[in-house]
Protein backbone atom coordinates (compact mmCIF):
# COMPACT_ATOMS: atom_id res chain seq x y z
CA UNK A 1 0.00 0.00 0.00
CA UNK A 2 2.46 2.43 0.84
CA UNK A 3 4.86 1.77 -2.44
CA UNK A 4 1.17 2.27 -3.88
CA UNK A 5 0.92 5.70 -2.48
CA UNK A 6 4.36 6.71 -3.74
CA UNK A 7 3.34 5.97 -7.11
CA UNK A 8 -0.02 7.23 -6.83
CA UNK A 9 -0.11 11.04 -8.99
CA UNK A 10 -3.43 13.36 -9.70
CA UNK A 11 -4.22 12.77 -12.93
CA UNK A 12 -5.45 15.12 -15.44
CA UNK A 13 -8.99 14.04 -16.67
CA UNK A 14 -10.79 17.25 -16.39
CA UNK A 15 -11.84 20.02 -19.48
CA UNK A 16 -13.26 23.01 -19.41
CA UNK A 17 -17.03 21.70 -18.37
CA UNK A 18 -15.56 19.44 -15.78
CA UNK A 19 -13.55 21.88 -13.66
CA UNK A 20 -16.46 24.85 -14.01
CA UNK A 21 -18.69 21.87 -12.97
CA UNK A 22 -16.78 21.32 -9.62
CA UNK A 23 -16.52 24.91 -9.02
CA UNK A 24 -20.10 25.81 -9.89
CA UNK A 25 -20.99 23.04 -7.26
CA UNK A 26 -19.76 25.17 -4.58
CA UNK A 27 -21.67 27.86 -5.26
CA UNK A 28 -24.84 26.45 -5.14
CA UNK A 29 -27.95 28.64 -5.67
CA UNK A 30 -30.99 26.15 -5.11
CA UNK A 31 -29.06 25.34 -1.67
CA UNK A 32 -28.44 28.83 -0.69
CA UNK A 33 -31.94 30.23 -1.79
CA UNK A 34 -33.56 28.10 0.83
CA UNK A 35 -31.21 28.38 3.43
CA UNK A 36 -30.41 32.11 3.67
CA UNK A 37 -33.86 33.98 2.95
CA UNK A 38 -34.31 34.00 5.79
CA UNK A 39 -31.30 35.78 6.88
CA UNK A 40 -31.69 38.40 4.32
CA UNK A 41 -35.67 38.58 5.39
CA UNK A 42 -34.32 38.91 9.23
CA UNK A 43 -31.34 41.52 8.57
CA UNK A 44 -31.95 45.00 10.28
CA UNK A 45 -29.78 47.88 10.84
CA UNK A 46 -27.39 47.93 13.79
CA UNK A 47 -30.12 48.46 16.65
CA UNK A 48 -32.47 46.88 14.98
CA UNK A 49 -34.73 49.93 14.14
CA UNK A 50 -35.15 49.08 10.03
CA UNK A 51 -35.22 46.24 7.91
CA UNK A 52 -33.07 45.95 4.75
CA UNK A 53 -34.53 43.82 3.20
CA UNK A 54 -36.39 45.65 0.55
CA UNK A 55 -32.91 46.26 -0.95
CA UNK A 56 -31.87 42.19 -0.82
CA UNK A 57 -31.90 41.92 -4.57
CA UNK A 58 -29.33 44.97 -5.35
CA UNK A 59 -27.36 43.84 -2.73
CA UNK A 60 -26.47 40.60 -4.48
CA UNK A 61 -25.88 42.75 -7.42
CA UNK A 62 -23.36 44.48 -5.27
CA UNK A 63 -22.08 41.54 -4.05
CA UNK A 64 -21.56 40.55 -7.25
CA UNK A 65 -19.36 43.29 -8.48
CA UNK A 66 -17.19 42.15 -5.23
CA UNK A 67 -17.13 38.85 -6.33
CA UNK A 68 -15.91 39.29 -9.78
CA UNK A 69 -13.24 41.52 -8.88
CA UNK A 70 -11.87 38.55 -6.66
CA UNK A 71 -12.49 36.14 -9.48
CA UNK A 72 -10.32 37.99 -11.80
CA UNK A 73 -7.60 38.33 -9.73
CA UNK A 74 -7.64 34.06 -9.53
CA UNK A 75 -7.97 33.92 -13.36
CA UNK A 76 -5.19 36.24 -14.14
CA UNK A 77 -2.95 34.07 -11.73
CA UNK A 78 -3.94 30.88 -12.88
CA UNK A 79 -3.51 31.85 -16.29
CA UNK A 80 -0.09 32.90 -15.40
CA UNK A 81 0.54 30.05 -13.05
CA UNK A 82 -0.87 26.88 -14.84
CA UNK A 83 1.98 24.73 -12.85
CA UNK A 84 -0.35 25.61 -9.22
CA UNK A 85 -1.77 22.10 -9.35
CA UNK A 86 -3.52 21.69 -6.09
CA UNK A 87 -2.07 24.92 -4.62
CA UNK A 88 -4.20 27.24 -5.83
CA UNK A 89 -3.87 30.71 -3.58
CA UNK A 90 -1.32 28.89 -1.06
CA UNK A 91 1.12 28.53 -4.40
CA UNK A 92 -0.11 31.78 -6.36
CA UNK A 93 1.21 33.65 -2.84
CA UNK A 94 4.31 31.94 -3.25
CA UNK A 95 5.32 32.93 -6.76
CA UNK A 96 4.27 35.84 -6.42
CA UNK A 97 7.54 36.71 -4.66
CA UNK A 98 9.69 33.89 -6.19
CA UNK A 99 9.21 35.25 -9.61
CA UNK A 100 10.56 38.52 -8.79
CA UNK A 101 13.82 39.56 -10.06
CA UNK A 102 14.78 41.54 -7.22
CA UNK A 103 15.88 38.39 -4.80
CA UNK A 104 15.05 40.90 -1.89
CA UNK A 105 11.53 39.99 -2.20
CA UNK A 106 12.38 35.97 -1.95
CA UNK A 107 12.54 36.25 1.70
CA UNK A 108 8.55 37.21 1.84
CA UNK A 109 7.45 33.91 0.22
CA UNK A 110 7.18 31.82 2.97
CA UNK A 111 5.46 34.11 5.15
CA UNK A 112 2.93 35.17 2.44
CA UNK A 113 2.29 31.27 1.51
CA UNK A 114 1.86 30.41 5.40
CA UNK A 115 -0.71 33.03 6.05
CA UNK A 116 -2.49 32.21 2.72
CA UNK A 117 -2.45 28.58 3.84
CA UNK A 118 -4.24 29.57 7.26
CA UNK A 119 -6.98 31.39 5.55
CA UNK A 120 -7.90 28.58 2.78
CA UNK A 121 -8.01 25.73 5.80
CA UNK A 122 -10.02 28.43 7.95
CA UNK A 123 -12.40 28.45 4.44
CA UNK A 124 -12.14 25.20 3.27
CA UNK A 125 -11.73 22.29 6.50
CA UNK A 126 -14.87 24.65 8.64
CA UNK A 127 -17.21 25.33 5.35
CA UNK A 128 -18.19 21.53 5.18
CA UNK A 129 -18.70 21.19 8.74
CA UNK A 130 -21.23 24.01 8.26
CA UNK A 131 -23.17 22.43 5.62
CA UNK A 132 -23.18 19.43 7.19
CA UNK A 133 -25.17 21.06 9.95
CA UNK A 134 -27.37 23.24 7.37
CA UNK A 135 -28.15 19.26 6.03
CA UNK A 136 -29.24 17.72 9.47
CA UNK A 137 -31.59 21.08 9.62
CA UNK A 138 -32.97 20.55 6.27
CA UNK A 139 -33.71 16.85 6.89
CA UNK A 140 -35.35 17.66 10.09
CA UNK A 141 -37.79 20.16 8.46
CA UNK A 142 -38.79 17.35 5.98
CA UNK A 143 -39.65 14.83 8.19
CA UNK A 144 -41.50 17.86 9.97
CA UNK A 145 -43.99 18.33 7.72
CA UNK A 146 -44.47 14.24 7.89
CA UNK A 147 -45.36 15.10 11.87
CA UNK A 148 -41.96 13.22 12.37
CA UNK A 149 -40.06 15.38 14.90
CA UNK A 150 -36.37 14.47 15.77
CA UNK A 151 -34.32 15.41 18.77
CA UNK A 152 -30.66 16.32 18.87
CA UNK A 153 -29.02 13.23 18.95
CA UNK A 154 -30.62 12.24 15.99
CA UNK A 155 -29.98 15.35 14.31
CA UNK A 156 -26.11 14.97 15.35
CA UNK A 157 -26.73 11.61 13.55
CA UNK A 158 -27.41 13.15 10.55
CA UNK A 159 -24.44 15.14 10.13
CA UNK A 160 -22.11 12.46 10.90
CA UNK A 161 -23.80 10.16 8.57
CA UNK A 162 -23.52 13.32 5.71
CA UNK A 163 -20.23 13.67 6.35
CA UNK A 164 -19.27 9.49 5.85
CA UNK A 165 -21.02 9.95 2.70
CA UNK A 166 -19.68 13.06 1.19
CA UNK A 167 -16.23 11.54 2.38
CA UNK A 168 -17.24 8.46 0.80
CA UNK A 169 -18.08 9.87 -2.93
CA UNK A 170 -14.75 12.11 -2.41
CA UNK A 171 -12.57 9.81 -1.92
CA UNK A 172 -13.71 7.80 -4.90
CA UNK A 173 -11.55 10.97 -7.12
CA UNK A 174 -12.56 13.78 -9.28
CA UNK A 175 -13.98 12.39 -11.98
CA UNK A 176 -16.95 10.62 -9.52
CA UNK A 177 -17.40 14.06 -8.07
CA UNK A 178 -17.93 15.56 -11.21
CA UNK A 179 -20.33 13.18 -12.45
CA UNK A 180 -22.01 13.95 -9.40
CA UNK A 181 -21.79 17.35 -9.09
CA UNK A 182 -22.83 17.77 -12.78
CA UNK A 183 -25.83 15.78 -12.45
CA UNK A 184 -26.71 17.74 -9.08
CA UNK A 185 -26.17 20.99 -11.03
CA UNK A 186 -28.92 20.43 -13.93
CA UNK A 187 -31.45 19.26 -11.50
CA UNK A 188 -30.65 22.02 -9.24
CA UNK A 189 -30.82 24.79 -12.35
CA UNK A 190 -34.16 22.66 -13.55
CA UNK A 191 -36.16 23.50 -9.79
CA UNK A 192 -34.69 27.19 -10.21
CA UNK A 193 -36.01 27.85 -13.20
CA UNK A 194 -39.22 26.13 -12.32
CA UNK A 195 -39.97 27.80 -9.35
CA UNK A 196 -39.17 31.07 -10.75
CA UNK A 197 -41.52 30.87 -13.44
CA UNK A 198 -44.13 29.37 -10.87
CA UNK A 199 -43.49 32.50 -8.89
CA UNK A 200 -43.36 35.33 -11.61
CA UNK A 201 -46.90 33.71 -12.92
CA UNK A 202 -48.33 33.87 -9.19
CA UNK A 203 -47.32 37.46 -8.98
CA UNK A 204 -48.87 38.41 -12.19
CA UNK A 205 -52.23 35.94 -12.58
CA UNK A 206 -52.51 36.85 -8.87
CA UNK A 207 -54.75 34.12 -8.14
CA UNK A 208 -55.20 34.87 -4.39
CA UNK A 209 -55.82 38.58 -5.15
CA UNK A 210 -52.72 38.81 -2.29
CA UNK A 211 -50.61 42.16 -1.56
CA UNK A 212 -47.17 41.87 -2.48
CA UNK A 213 -44.48 43.25 -0.53
CA UNK A 214 -42.99 44.84 -3.67
CA UNK A 215 -45.74 47.40 -5.52
CA UNK A 216 -43.82 46.52 -8.73
CA UNK A 217 -40.38 45.20 -10.66
CA UNK A 218 -38.68 48.78 -10.07
CA UNK A 219 -39.05 48.86 -6.37
CA UNK A 220 -37.19 44.79 -6.80
CA UNK A 221 -34.92 46.10 -8.33
CA UNK A 222 -33.94 49.59 -7.51
CA UNK A 223 -32.01 50.59 -4.19
CA UNK A 224 -34.11 51.94 -1.58
CA UNK A 225 -31.12 52.81 0.74
CA UNK A 226 -27.78 52.36 0.00
CA UNK A 227 -26.65 51.60 3.40
CA UNK A 228 -29.04 48.94 3.23
CA UNK A 229 -27.77 47.74 -0.35
CA UNK A 230 -24.21 47.44 1.40
CA UNK A 231 -25.59 45.54 4.87
CA UNK A 232 -27.27 43.40 2.40
CA UNK A 233 -24.55 42.62 0.39
CA UNK A 234 -22.72 41.34 3.26
CA UNK A 235 -25.19 38.00 3.21
CA UNK A 236 -24.88 38.16 -0.53
CA UNK A 237 -21.26 37.55 -0.75
CA UNK A 238 -21.48 34.79 1.09
CA UNK A 239 -24.02 33.02 -1.08
CA UNK A 240 -21.05 33.60 -3.56
CA UNK A 241 -18.25 32.07 -2.84
CA UNK A 242 -16.56 29.19 -4.69
CA UNK A 243 -15.69 30.55 -7.96
CA UNK A 244 -11.95 30.01 -7.05
CA UNK A 245 -12.23 26.33 -6.20
CA UNK A 246 -11.57 25.61 -9.82
CA UNK A 247 -7.65 27.10 -9.37
CA UNK A 248 -7.06 23.70 -6.88
CA UNK A 249 -8.20 21.31 -9.68
CA UNK A 250 -5.39 22.32 -12.02
CA UNK A 251 -3.22 18.98 -11.18
CA UNK A 252 -5.96 17.23 -12.55
CA UNK A 253 -6.95 19.51 -15.75
CA UNK A 254 -6.27 18.63 -19.45
CA UNK A 255 -5.25 22.22 -20.15
CA UNK A 256 -4.81 23.80 -16.80
CA UNK A 257 -3.64 27.56 -18.83
CA UNK A 258 -6.58 27.58 -20.66
CA UNK A 259 -9.87 26.21 -18.76
CA UNK A 260 -8.95 26.91 -15.51
CA UNK A 261 -9.06 30.57 -15.72
CA UNK A 262 -11.99 30.53 -17.73
CA UNK A 263 -14.23 28.50 -15.45
CA UNK A 264 -13.50 30.96 -12.58
CA UNK A 265 -14.96 33.27 -14.43
CA UNK A 266 -17.66 31.15 -15.91
CA UNK A 267 -18.30 29.63 -12.88
CA UNK A 268 -19.62 32.92 -11.30
CA UNK A 269 -21.90 34.01 -14.05
CA UNK A 270 -23.63 31.24 -14.78
CA UNK A 271 -24.66 30.38 -10.92
CA UNK A 272 -23.49 34.09 -9.46
CA UNK A 273 -25.02 36.43 -12.30
CA UNK A 274 -27.67 33.96 -14.22
CA UNK A 275 -28.91 31.90 -11.33
CA UNK A 276 -28.91 34.11 -8.39
CA UNK A 277 -30.13 36.96 -10.16
CA UNK A 278 -33.40 35.35 -11.81
CA UNK A 279 -34.46 33.57 -8.58
CA UNK A 280 -34.46 36.13 -5.85
CA UNK A 281 -35.94 38.54 -8.10
CA UNK A 282 -38.90 35.80 -8.86
CA UNK A 283 -39.12 35.20 -5.19
CA UNK A 284 -38.93 38.79 -3.89
CA UNK A 285 -41.37 39.23 -6.55
CA UNK A 286 -44.00 36.99 -5.21
CA UNK A 287 -43.87 37.72 -1.69
CA UNK A 288 -46.81 38.54 -0.77
CA UNK A 289 -48.95 39.11 2.57
CA UNK A 290 -50.66 35.10 1.81
CA UNK A 291 -47.07 34.44 3.84
CA UNK A 292 -48.04 34.00 7.11
CA UNK A 293 -46.36 32.23 10.49
CA UNK A 294 -47.34 33.05 14.43
CA UNK A 295 -45.12 35.06 15.86
CA UNK A 296 -43.67 34.12 19.90
CA UNK A 297 -46.37 36.19 21.76
CA UNK A 298 -49.21 34.71 19.25
CA UNK A 299 -49.96 36.98 16.54
CA UNK A 300 -49.70 36.53 13.27
CA UNK A 301 -46.89 37.85 11.13
CA UNK A 302 -47.23 38.36 7.46
CA UNK A 303 -45.04 39.24 4.27
CA UNK A 304 -41.46 39.92 5.06
CA UNK A 305 -41.97 39.81 8.53
CA UNK A 306 -43.55 36.05 8.09
CA UNK A 307 -40.09 35.31 5.69
CA UNK A 308 -37.93 36.31 8.85
CA UNK A 309 -39.18 34.41 11.22
CA UNK A 310 -39.89 31.06 9.14
CA UNK A 311 -37.06 28.63 9.58
CA UNK A 312 -38.12 28.09 5.58
CA UNK A 313 -39.61 30.93 3.99
CA UNK A 314 -38.71 29.80 0.33
CA UNK A 315 -40.80 26.41 1.01
CA UNK A 316 -43.49 27.79 2.59
CA UNK A 317 -43.81 30.43 -0.58
CA UNK A 318 -43.33 26.69 -3.17
CA UNK A 319 -46.27 25.61 -1.03
CA UNK A 320 -48.57 28.63 -1.25
CA UNK A 321 -47.82 29.11 -4.97
CA UNK A 322 -48.56 25.22 -5.71
CA UNK A 323 -51.57 25.30 -3.90
CA UNK A 324 -52.70 28.42 -6.34
CA UNK A 325 -51.21 27.61 -9.08
CA UNK A 326 -51.25 23.96 -9.63
CA UNK A 327 -54.85 22.70 -7.99
CA UNK A 328 -53.21 21.99 -4.24
CA UNK A 329 -49.99 20.26 -4.89
CA UNK A 330 -47.98 22.94 -2.82
CA UNK A 331 -47.19 20.25 -0.52
CA UNK A 332 -45.99 17.79 -2.98
CA UNK A 333 -44.17 20.11 -4.76
CA UNK A 334 -42.04 21.67 -1.71
CA UNK A 335 -40.89 18.30 -0.54
CA UNK A 336 -39.32 17.54 -4.39
CA UNK A 337 -37.49 21.07 -3.82
CA UNK A 338 -36.50 20.69 -0.61
CA UNK A 339 -35.23 17.32 -2.05
CA UNK A 340 -33.20 19.20 -4.62
CA UNK A 341 -31.57 21.85 -2.41
CA UNK A 342 -30.70 18.53 -0.16
CA UNK A 343 -29.13 17.08 -3.48
CA UNK A 344 -26.87 21.17 -3.59
CA UNK A 345 -25.76 21.00 -0.25
CA UNK A 346 -24.22 17.53 -1.07
CA UNK A 347 -22.79 19.00 -3.94
CA UNK A 348 -21.26 22.63 -2.22
CA UNK A 349 -20.16 19.95 0.82
CA UNK A 350 -18.17 17.80 -1.58
CA UNK A 351 -16.94 20.73 -3.78
CA UNK A 352 -15.54 22.28 -0.49
CA UNK A 353 -14.11 18.75 0.44
CA UNK A 354 -12.38 17.96 -2.33
CA UNK A 355 -10.50 21.84 -3.00
CA UNK A 356 -9.53 21.71 1.16
CA UNK A 357 -7.78 18.41 0.90
CA UNK A 358 -6.35 19.00 -2.76
CA UNK A 359 -4.40 22.59 -0.93
CA UNK A 360 -3.83 20.63 2.62
CA UNK A 361 -2.17 17.94 -0.15
CA UNK A 362 -0.16 20.78 -1.69
CA UNK A 363 1.08 22.01 2.12
CA UNK A 364 2.19 18.54 3.03
CA UNK A 365 4.33 18.23 -0.04
CA UNK A 366 6.07 21.47 1.10
CA UNK A 367 6.39 20.10 4.55
CA UNK A 368 4.07 22.72 5.57
CA UNK A 369 1.78 20.70 7.17
CA UNK A 370 2.26 16.80 8.36
CA UNK A 371 3.58 14.33 5.87
CA UNK A 372 0.54 12.07 6.26
CA UNK A 373 -1.74 14.35 4.76
CA UNK A 374 0.23 14.44 1.73
CA UNK A 375 0.16 10.76 0.45
CA UNK A 376 -2.41 9.88 -2.58
CA UNK A 377 -4.79 6.27 -2.76
CA UNK A 378 -2.95 3.53 -4.75
CA UNK A 379 -6.37 3.24 -6.66
CA UNK A 380 -8.24 6.47 -7.01
CA UNK A 381 -4.98 8.72 -6.82
CA UNK A 382 -6.95 10.93 -3.98
CA UNK A 383 -5.71 12.55 -1.28
CA UNK A 384 -6.90 10.00 0.96
CA UNK A 385 -5.86 10.40 4.41
CA UNK A 386 -6.80 14.54 4.42
CA UNK A 387 -10.54 12.72 3.53
CA UNK A 388 -10.87 10.79 6.37
CA UNK A 389 -9.43 13.52 8.48
CA UNK A 390 -11.65 16.00 7.05
CA UNK A 391 -14.62 13.96 7.27
CA UNK A 392 -14.36 13.80 11.24
CA UNK A 393 -13.75 17.41 11.34
CA UNK A 394 -16.44 18.06 9.54
CA UNK A 395 -18.83 15.85 11.40
CA UNK A 396 -17.36 17.70 14.61
CA UNK A 397 -17.92 21.18 13.23
CA UNK A 398 -21.53 19.87 12.09
CA UNK A 399 -22.45 18.40 15.21
CA UNK A 400 -21.66 21.50 16.94
CA UNK A 401 -24.11 23.53 14.50
CA UNK A 402 -26.67 21.40 15.48
CA UNK A 403 -26.48 22.64 19.04
CA UNK A 404 -28.64 26.20 18.39
CA UNK A 405 -28.52 29.05 16.09
CA UNK A 406 -26.11 30.72 17.52
CA UNK A 407 -23.80 28.29 17.56
CA UNK A 408 -24.20 27.36 13.67
CA UNK A 409 -24.09 31.09 13.04
CA UNK A 410 -21.18 30.82 14.67
CA UNK A 411 -19.14 28.37 12.89
CA UNK A 412 -20.53 30.36 10.03
CA UNK A 413 -18.53 33.81 10.20
CA UNK A 414 -15.88 31.62 11.39
CA UNK A 415 -15.78 30.24 7.76
CA UNK A 416 -16.43 33.80 6.48
CA UNK A 417 -13.91 34.99 8.23
CA UNK A 418 -11.16 32.57 6.55
CA UNK A 419 -13.03 33.79 2.89
CA UNK A 420 -12.46 37.32 2.80
CA UNK A 421 -8.64 37.21 4.27
CA UNK A 422 -7.97 34.44 1.63
CA UNK A 423 -10.03 36.35 -1.25
CA UNK A 424 -8.46 39.77 0.11
CA UNK A 425 -5.04 38.34 0.45
CA UNK A 426 -5.41 36.97 -3.40
CA UNK A 427 -6.12 40.40 -4.53
CA UNK A 428 -3.01 41.49 -3.00
CA UNK A 429 -1.02 38.81 -4.36
CA UNK A 430 -2.13 39.31 -7.91
CA UNK A 431 -1.03 42.94 -7.64
CA UNK A 432 2.57 41.96 -6.70
CA UNK A 433 2.89 39.43 -8.75
CA UNK A 434 2.08 41.20 -12.20
CA UNK A 435 4.22 44.38 -11.02
CA UNK A 436 7.00 44.42 -13.40
CA UNK A 437 6.15 41.72 -15.90
CA UNK A 438 5.95 43.13 -19.30
CA UNK A 439 2.34 41.82 -19.65
CA UNK A 440 1.10 43.76 -16.91
CA UNK A 441 -2.04 45.56 -17.67
CA UNK A 442 -3.06 48.48 -15.54
CA UNK A 443 -6.29 48.18 -15.49
CA UNK A 444 -6.85 44.02 -14.42
CA UNK A 445 -3.62 43.85 -13.05
CA UNK A 446 -3.83 47.11 -10.64
CA UNK A 447 -7.32 48.99 -10.68
CA UNK A 448 -8.91 45.34 -10.25
CA UNK A 449 -6.89 43.79 -7.69
CA UNK A 450 -6.98 46.89 -5.12
CA UNK A 451 -10.30 47.44 -5.70
CA UNK A 452 -10.97 43.50 -5.12
CA UNK A 453 -8.51 43.49 -1.53
CA UNK A 454 -10.51 47.12 -0.62
CA UNK A 455 -13.88 45.48 -1.10
CA UNK A 456 -13.11 42.25 0.92
CA UNK A 457 -11.42 44.25 3.84
CA UNK A 458 -14.65 46.23 3.91
CA UNK A 459 -17.01 43.18 3.89
CA UNK A 460 -14.44 41.44 6.56
CA UNK A 461 -15.05 44.59 8.90
CA UNK A 462 -18.73 45.42 8.50
CA UNK A 463 -20.14 42.08 9.12
CA UNK A 464 -18.08 41.51 12.26
CA UNK A 465 -18.71 45.30 13.29
CA UNK A 466 -22.52 44.67 12.60
CA UNK A 467 -22.73 41.63 14.49
CA UNK A 468 -20.68 43.34 17.59
CA UNK A 469 -22.98 46.61 18.00
CA UNK A 470 -26.01 44.86 17.02
CA UNK A 471 -25.06 42.98 20.46
CA UNK A 472 -26.72 39.73 22.24
CA UNK A 473 -26.70 36.82 20.24
CA UNK A 474 -25.09 38.84 17.03
CA UNK A 475 -22.48 40.32 19.43
CA UNK A 476 -21.54 35.96 20.62
CA UNK A 477 -21.46 34.32 17.20
CA UNK A 478 -18.74 37.21 15.79
CA UNK A 479 -16.35 36.58 18.70
CA UNK A 480 -17.16 32.75 18.95
CA UNK A 481 -15.89 33.06 15.05
CA UNK A 482 -13.22 35.57 15.95
CA UNK A 483 -11.96 32.88 18.79
CA UNK A 484 -11.90 29.91 15.82
CA UNK A 485 -10.03 32.04 14.16
CA UNK A 486 -7.51 33.28 16.54
CA UNK A 487 -7.11 29.84 17.94
CA UNK A 488 -6.20 28.39 14.42
CA UNK A 489 -3.77 31.06 14.33
CA UNK A 490 -2.40 29.49 17.30
CA UNK A 491 -2.02 26.23 16.80
CA UNK A 492 -0.63 27.25 12.54
CA UNK A 493 2.02 29.35 14.34
CA UNK A 494 2.95 26.64 16.79
CA UNK A 495 3.48 24.10 14.32
CA UNK A 496 5.66 26.20 12.29
CA UNK A 497 7.74 26.96 15.06
CA UNK A 498 8.30 23.12 15.82
CA UNK A 499 9.08 22.72 12.46
CA UNK A 500 11.24 25.39 12.12
CA UNK A 501 13.67 23.87 15.24
CA UNK A 502 13.69 20.43 13.63
CA UNK A 503 14.63 21.52 9.95
CA UNK A 504 16.63 25.19 10.94
CA UNK A 505 14.18 26.94 7.89
CA UNK A 506 13.56 30.44 8.86
CA UNK A 507 10.25 32.31 8.23
CA UNK A 508 11.83 34.81 6.38
CA UNK A 509 14.54 33.07 4.29
CA UNK A 510 17.55 34.71 3.33
CA UNK A 511 17.59 36.30 -0.51
CA UNK A 512 18.55 33.79 -3.24
CA UNK A 513 17.74 30.95 -0.87
CA UNK A 514 14.03 30.99 -2.17
CA UNK A 515 12.92 28.32 -4.85
CA UNK A 516 9.49 27.70 -6.24
CA UNK A 517 7.58 24.57 -4.48
CA UNK A 518 7.06 21.85 -7.25
CA UNK A 519 3.73 21.75 -9.28
CA UNK A 520 1.52 19.33 -7.22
Amino acid sequence: MAQAEQKAALRPTLGLTGVTVNAMALIAPGAFLWITYQLQAAQTVPGGTETTALDMWPGIVFALLLAFLTALSYSELARIYPEAGTGSCYYFAEKAFVDKAEQGHHRWARLAKLVTGWAAHLFYWVYPGVMVSFMAVLVSYILGQFGIEIGLVAQMAIATGFSLVVGFIALRGVSGSTLTALIINVIQLTALVGFSALALSYRLVNPDQATFVHPNAASVVLPHSLANVLFQSTIAILILVGFESATAFGAEAKNAKRDVPRAVILALVIQGLFAYLIQYFAANFALSDKLTTQAADGSTLSGLEAAAASSAPIGDMIRIIGDSMLGGLGFGLMIVVAVTVALAILGTTLAAMNTGVRITYAMAQDAEMPELLGLLHGRFATPHVGVVVMVVVSAIIGMVGTVSVVYLTGITLASNFGTFVLYALTCLWALIAFLGRPDFHPLKHAIIPLLGLLANVVMLVTIFAMGIMGGGDARTESFMAIGIAALWAIASAIYVVIRNRRTGRSLLQPAGSVTAGAAH
